[in-house]
């Protein structure tokens, strides 16, 4: 089941679950799209791979499949990724 964290690891916005605007690469590393296209150019600084959509869950689904918690960053956002 995908993992859904709830930041962006770059510049630590929220993406919750339901919103749109999460992208993920291949390890579900996660990311907002603004980091991913102006700051990453399309590029995972974890792993290389590409970005792809994060999908959305369904408000009804949350509470029995609920979204992880745990925020993860970069430790330097992605200042050296860019």
């Amino acid at each position: 089941m995908l993992q859904m964290r709830p930041n962006c690891e770059c510049c630590d916005r929220d993406l919750p679950a339901e919103a749109e605007g999460a992208m993920i690469c291949s390890f579900e590393c996660t990311f907002c799209a603004h980091c991913v296209e102006q700051v990453l150019h399309g590029t995972c600084p974890n792993c290389g791979g590409g970005f792809s959509p994060r999908p959305t869950r369904a408000a009804a689904l949350l509470a029995k499949y609920p979204p992880s918690t745990e925020r993860v960053t970069r430790p330097d956002g992605c200042a050296s990724a860019g």
